[in-house]
């Protein structure tokens, strides 16, 4: 398997910083939550198209990839569909010139699920992204978050949608389906396993009735058991981690989690 992080987790950092950890740490990729104040990635700098061709060269010199561009694109709200799906569009788009494979989209916007939600909508509207990205090698990945963190939900939802061809795929983030559905790691992959084709990773533990984001270890989310488990399965795509540094300040720095996470996830998985 790779590894990557998420730009979410160092937003003080420049673009140039990013590619010089990832280089230095040893990770494979960097996924693309937003650089610097910019969190909407056709935004930033490296990602305007008269810069593209030098960051892919950047990064092909590092030998580093751009895992995924995770966009907030979602489906749940029929107020604001049509800008939601036209920025889905602007990524797909840019995924298929800087050669990026995924693109992550969500069915709501919060990690647990807190409304009730149309999933006959959602999967309407995600179809229809999807079949945009249609020969343009980009696969447009449904997060495991709110009412989609129940597995048994994803199954039926993806499952038709991928029979029909189009390139979907479920995005893994092993949080949501444990903490808020009590899910084993097992029984999440029995239920999409074959959908799987990227994963988020991050550790937290309940305080207070309230989410507490911890280091990878120190939390009770079972982060060695889905390692072991994935390497026996002989997983091939990335893990990434998700550190939610941009939107709460008082995590610990990213020059302090980055190099943690690599060290911990590689003594793991030889």
């Amino acid at each position: 398997m790779k590894f990557a992080f998420s730009t979410i987790g160092c937003p003080e950092w420049s673009w140039k910083d990013m590619v010089a950890t990832a280089k230095d740490l040893g990770y494979d990729g960097i996924e693309i939550r937003g650089i610097a104040n910019e969190l909407y990635v056709p935004k930033t700098t490296p990602f305007l198209p008269e810069n593209i061709a030098a960051t892919k060269k950047l990064l092909k010199e590092k030998n580093l990839e751009i895992s995924m561009l995770t966009s907030a694109c979602s489906f749940h709200n029929k107020n604001t569909i049509a800008r939601h799906m036209a920025g889905g569009r602007e990524y797909i788009d840019l995924a298929h010139e800087a050669g990026v494979p995924f693109i992550r989209v969500m069915c709501e916007q919060t990690a647990d699920p807190q409304m009730e939600i149309d999933l006959a909508f959602v999967s309407e509207n995600y179809a229809k992204l999807a079949e945009y990205a249609k020969g343009s090698g980009v696969t447009v990945l449904m997060e495991t978050n709110g009412a989609l963190a129940n597995t048994k939900k994803m199954k039926s939802f993806i499952a038709p949608l991928e029979a029909q061809g189009l390139p979907v795929g479920v995005l893994w983030d092993i949080h949501h389906p444990f903490r808020f559905f009590g899910e084993s790691i097992q029984t999440t992959y029995d239920n999409i396993g074959e959908f799987v084709k990227y994963i988020h990773i991050k550790d937290s533990i309940m305080e207070n009735g309230e989410v507490k984001y911890k280091m990878l270890g120190k939390g009770d989310i079972p982060n060695r058991e889905l390692l072991i488990f994935l390497n026996n399965n002989n997983y091939k795509s990335y893990v990434s981690l998700e550190w939610v540094r941009r939107w709460n300040k008082d995590l610990e720095a990213a020059g302090i989690v980055f190099p943690q996470f690599i060290q911990y996830v590689r003594r793991i998985v030889k």
